[in-house]
């Protein structure tokens, strides 16, 4: 470590939760603790899809409760309220249009335009430099499943859409969603905002990859517009992050990398045991957080080349970053590094980089309650499921309760 650098806490539960006055602390106190009972976090998320759907009136509870603490608002001008709050504790946010699974060339033309809608407004506030893209909000789900198999069947890394396998038809349709991509990146280029491209199941990532390059080869050219998502939970991604760089490298533009441990293990490992092929899943979490730290090292080593989002909710894995760019003499505020952890979850990482003057954001969702629902559900099954993530967000709560009692 450097002698300037003093080492940053995720313990220190007044700058966690500076932003939440008392009431909206007991609020999540009384969520979390909910979300520990898996029973109910299980019939939770089986029932309130099909009450959404029935017209049932639970949207005003869903509103006050797991909405609130996870989304940014119904539209885009409701996150405002929240990023300006963000923005007094210099925490930055990334916006994302939250509406997912729905398909269709009208759906997909869309949801293009509200992409470029978000990355209009963000260029007008303070504090959004990025927002994120599915690629299955432009796409066909079965069209990306027909091109990554026709790339399983090519050997090394390409970088390339297969096309070939696509009849005169379906030509025009990938077409149209490298027009609708382009669109958006065409946007973000002009208007200074950064793009994510989320990372997708692993039968239809090899499409993403290609076109996530191809972006990148066109518009990180002298700065990063477009990042790629990179899933260390499978076994296969550290070595694609480094072929990744070095075909940045070679075509002369930035590699913009967001690491993520992953999103879709257990429906990863069930399809691989029905379809009886390999999983691409890590044996377990242990080769996960190898990995992980191992891809951080990597990009810290080359990051004047790589721009890196550390988008973790792994305390190791921030702080171990933290004593990388340390060690090296790299400023908190490096444009290469950036932090991030979704709204409504480890405050503690967030706010505590932020007060250590690292640049670090908030995943924040917006959209029609209706349409984030899918979005909550995960939110809640991770902090039901994820061993240990509702006991360290309460222990964490419970701590700044007392304090404040104390004073």
């Amino acid at each position: 470590m450097s002698k300037t650098a003093v080492a940053v806490s995720f313990d220190n539960t007044e700058n966690a939760f500076a932003y939440k006055s008392d009431k909206e602390l007991k609020k999540a106190h009384f969520l979390f603790s909910s979300m520990g009972y898996q029973a109910l976090v299980k019939m939770g998320t089986r029932l309130t899809p099909w009450a959404i759907k029935a017209g049932l009136p639970i949207k005003n509870l869903i509103r006050n409760t797991i909405f609130e603490q996870f989304v940014g608002g119904e539209t885009l001008e409701e996150t405002a309220r929240v990023a300006a709050k963000m923005k007094q504790f210099n925490v930055q946010v990334i916006l994302d249009y939250g509406v997912e699974g729905m398909e269709g060339e009208e759906n997909f033309d869309h949801g293009t335009n509200e992409f470029i809608k978000v990355i209009e407004y963000a260029a007008t506030q303070p504090n959004i430099p990025l927002m994120s893209v599915k690629i299955t909000g432009l796409a066909r789900f079965a069209l990306l499943e027909k091109l990554d198999a026709a790339a399983a069947t090519k050997s090394g890394f390409e970088g390339k859409v297969h096309t070939e396998v696509l009849t005169a038809a379906e030509k025009a349709e990938w077409l149209r969603v490298e027009q609708r991509i382009i669109r958006i990146c065409d946007a973000a280029a002009a208007k200074g905002i950064g793009v994510l491209i989320d990372a997708e199941e692993s039968w239809i990532q090899d499409p993403v990859d290609a076109l996530t390059m191809q972006m990148m080869e066109k518009f990180n050219r002298k700065r990063t517009v477009i990042y790629n998502t990179i899933q260390l939970y499978r076994h296969d991604r550290l070595q694609f992050l480094k072929d990744s760089f070095a075909s940045a490298q070679q075509k002369g533009f930035i590699l913009g990398a967001k690491l993520v441990r992953g999103a879709y293990m257990e429906k990863e490992r069930k399809r691989a045991a029905a379809m009886n092929y390999a999983s691409p899943i890590q044996p377990n979490k242990k080769a996960t957080d190898r990995d992980y730290n191992a891809a951080l090292e990597f990009c810290v080593d080359y990051l004047e080349h790589i721009a890196l989002i550390v988008a973790s909710h792994n305390e190791f894995s921030n702080l171990y970053t933290t004593e990388l760019l340390d060690k090296k003499g790299i400023p908190h505020n490096h444009p290469h590094v950036h932090f991030s952890q979704l709204y409504g979850m480890s405050d503690n990482i967030t706010f505590n980089l932020a007060k250590s003057s690292f640049r670090v954001s908030k995943y924040l969702p917006f959209g029609p309650i209706k349409d984030v629902i899918p979005y909550l559900m995960r939110r809640a099954q991770e902090n039901s499921s994820v061993s240990g993530q509702t006991g360290r967000e309460l222990g964490l709560i419970k701590k700044e309760m007392e304090r404040r009692k104390e004073l």
